[in-house]
């Protein structure tokens, strides 16, 4: 079910599960979520549920997806976010929604293609996509006020932190599968400072092109 109904009972579920930024849910509202998955699954885009988008990925559960983009906004929006881990694209376009510019890189060319599609379709202009390892992140274009991880490490890239504007946010699962955290890490002038913000399941951070 596609309808604005269906998109309303996943928001109201949302409000329940504790996402409270009524930017984020009203983007989750809009957006339309089963134009990225596979037309056989567009029955379930607005069940709280990840979906296989191929190549042993998924599109993450709409309440992660809330809770990373709420959680990213909590200390003011950012200018310039890099994702790490395009995958479907669906992330990406609700940070789209939300902040000035958005940087993504995925290492399956296959699916970056298809998020590319999906971008010019619902005409999203703010996004800029590259086929890489995204544990390299994107260093023409660093530093990045923001930067999240979709995919889950035992530990955080150091490429990535060197990235990170002075003040700017890091979002990332961390740990190994079944003992994933979800973390929130801060640049300062002492160091890193570290967040844990709950228990999280996502799949494993992997390097190389695909």
């Amino acid at each position: 079910m596609t309808s604005q109904r269906a998109r309303d009972r996943l928001v109201m579920r949302l409000r329940e599960e504790g996402i409270r930024d009524l930017r984020v849910l009203d983007v989750i509202r809009k957006l339309p979520r089963h134009l990225f998955i596979d037309e056989a699954l567009a029955s379930r885009a607005y069940e709280d549920t990840a979906l296989p988008i191929g190549h042993g990925q998924t599109i993450s559960q709409p309440w992660i997806v809330a809770r990373m983009t709420e959680a990213l906004l909590e200390g003011g929006v950012p200018q310039r976010v890099l994702e790490v881990g395009t995958g479907s694209g669906y992330q990406a376009a609700v940070l789209a929604a939300l902040v000035p510019q958005v940087f993504t890189v995925e290492r399956i060319e296959e699916l970056l293609r298809q998020a590319r599609r999906r971008f010019r379709q619902m005409k999203i202009e703010n996004i800029r996509s590259r086929h890489d390892d995204g544990a390299l992140g994107w260093p023409a274009e660093a530093p990045f006020d923001a930067i999240i991880l979709t995919a889950a490490g035992e530990v955080v890239p150091q490429e990535l932190l060197a990235q990170l504007r002075p003040a700017g946010v890091l979002l990332a699962p961390v740990g190994p599968a079944g003992q994933q955290q979800l973390v929130r890490m801060r640049a300062g002038d002492d160091g890193t400072e570290t967040e844990v913000l709950g228990p999280v399941s996502f799949v494993p951070l992997l390097g190389g092109l695909a």
